[in-house]
């Protein structure tokens, strides 16, 4: 066990979590949402302080980040837990392991330093941390973000977006790169499918760019249920307010978990999604899950030549040089060698 951060005490030994927009009111010998978060006399320890479910060495793409250190190499690791409990989830066997398995903790345990050390000698330029909602094990990844930095590692999360505003602006300053999902543009959706609300993810997509790190947002299109051309209009629009170019990932729903009622999502959807994006005024709109369809690649918002040519998660071309589009010199924006 290990002391949680960001919680209150409240009445009669119940503890008040601040780590995300639930702000579980969790009564002693009880857990939060997350089921990863327990409350012993009166105190939140983190249960999965350390103990590693999953520990892989991914290519950046695939969190997915096309325009953070292309190419490169990410130390990924997980615990067990989410405070999201999407009906779709593909990762629902450790995101929902502890409400699957009575409350059991699964997971080898692992320091912050043995972490790093393994990140370095698999040649890895960052650390992410992904899989299921990684602000649910905020107390290990931040150290080990910290400790990442000191060896010139950087750091990405994968996320829903959900962590309370204190959190985003704490985490900032270890943090380079976040993938954040905006699952629909509905509230209804959000508490249906996820038990959740939109608002403050898109208040997250917000303040973490006004904070500096680098954002890119992911939908993951569902026939049916999110797809619609005018969802997709309003989240384009949403972004572009924030900063037109951000990159926006529209990918592919595969039926899984509670969802298998769903047809996969045709070609035709992504193509008609990305095309929506760069309508609105989106500089990257990238179609995934359907590698080989031309909507991965990389071009020049300025000149429109193809910049970055992928195939998958593998990097085909990069014709970025130092930031900039070598056709015409704009700026690209993005996180570079």
């Amino acid at each position: 066990m290990h002391e949680a951060m960001f919680y209150q005490a409240g009445k009669e030994n119940e503890v008040i979590c601040g780590l995300c927009n639930h702000h579980c009111h969790i009564k002693a010998g009880k857990r939060g949402i997350c089921g990863v978060r327990e409350n012993r006399d009166g105190k939140l320890y983190s249960l999965v302080y350390g103990h590693l479910v999953a520990e892989n060495v991914d290519p950046i793409e695939k969190k997915p980040l096309f325009q953070f250190l292309p190419g490169s190499r990410s130390y990924s690791i997980s615990t067990v837990g989410c405070n999201f409990h999407c009906l779709h989830c593909q990762n629902y066997d450790i995101s929902q392991y502890p409400h699957l398995h009575g409350g059991n903790i699964s997971g080898r345990e692992r320091t912050p330093e043995s972490v790093i050390e393994d990140a370095v000698q698999a040649n890895c330029a960052s650390i992410s941390y992904t899989y299921v909602e990684p602000t649910i094990f905020y107390e290990f990844a931040h150290v080990c973000a910290e400790l990442a930095h000191d060896r010139q590692l950087k750091n990405v999360f994968v996320s829903n977006g959900y962590m309370a505003p204190e959190v985003s602006r704490h985490l900032s300053s270890v943090l380079d790169g976040i993938n954040i999902d905006i699952k629909a543009f509905t509230d209804d959706f959000y508490k249906k499918v996820c038990k959740a609300r939109l608002q403050p993810v898109l208040d997250n997509v917000q303040l973490m760019h006004e904070l500096g790190v680098w954002v890119e947002v992911t939908t993951l299109l569902i026939p049916g249920l999110n797809d619609s051309p005018d969802e997709l209009r309003d989240i384009a629009r949403f972004i572009k307010e924030v900063d037109p170019g951000i990159p926006w990932h529209v990918t592919a729903f595969y039926p899984t978990y509670k969802m298998m009622d769903r047809d996969p999502t045709p070609v035709e959807s992504l193509r008609r999604a990305r095309g929506i994006g760069l309508e609105e005024g989106l500089h990257y709109v990238y179609e995934g899950n359907i590698p080989g369809e031309g909507g991965e690649n990389t071009y020049c918002p300025s000149c429109g030549k193809e910049l970055i040519s992928r195939f998958g998660f593998n990097i085909r071309q990069n014709r970025v040089v130092d930031g900039c589009c070598c056709d015409c010199g704009k700026k690209i924006e993005g996180v570079w060698r």
